[in-house]
């Protein structure tokens, strides 16, 4: 049972990509799902996170830029990453979403993740 992320490449500022998660687990469509990003030297946070029935959040930097979706059928998640900038360079992870004491981590295994760089 494993989440594979995709979809990552070199964006230059203002660009667009569109990431993609596949989750083989038969719990897809009852968790909350998330996409996470790491960049080098710092801790993997929650960019934005979707419910079951699809209602999503993100947090104040990606507001206005990412569309975070889902398709419970397939099992699939995504994030729409728009007028990417170079601080949204990370490595992005999809996992379900846990909140406790104003953090949130996931729960399942951590997949191999997908690079996302932004040139100025």
């Amino acid at each position: 049972v494993e989440l594979v992320e995709s979809g990552g490449g070199l964006q230059q500022s203002g660009g667009s990509l569109i990431l993609s998660c596949s989750d083989s687990g038969s719990m897809f469509r009852f968790s909350s799902m998330g996409w996470y990003r790491q960049a080098p030297g710092t801790q993997r946070d929650l960019v934005a996170s979707i419910t079951p029935d699809g209602i999503a959040q993100y947090i104040e930097s990606v507001k206005g830029r990412f569309v975070i979706s889902r398709d419970n059928a397939k099992n699939m998640l995504y994030l729409m990453a728009n007028n990417l900038q170079p601080e949204d360079t990370a490595v992005y992870y999809c996992n379900t979403v846990l909140r406790s004491n104003n953090t949130a981590t996931g729960s399942r295994d951590w997949g191999q993740g997908t690079q996302v760089t932004v040139s100025e």
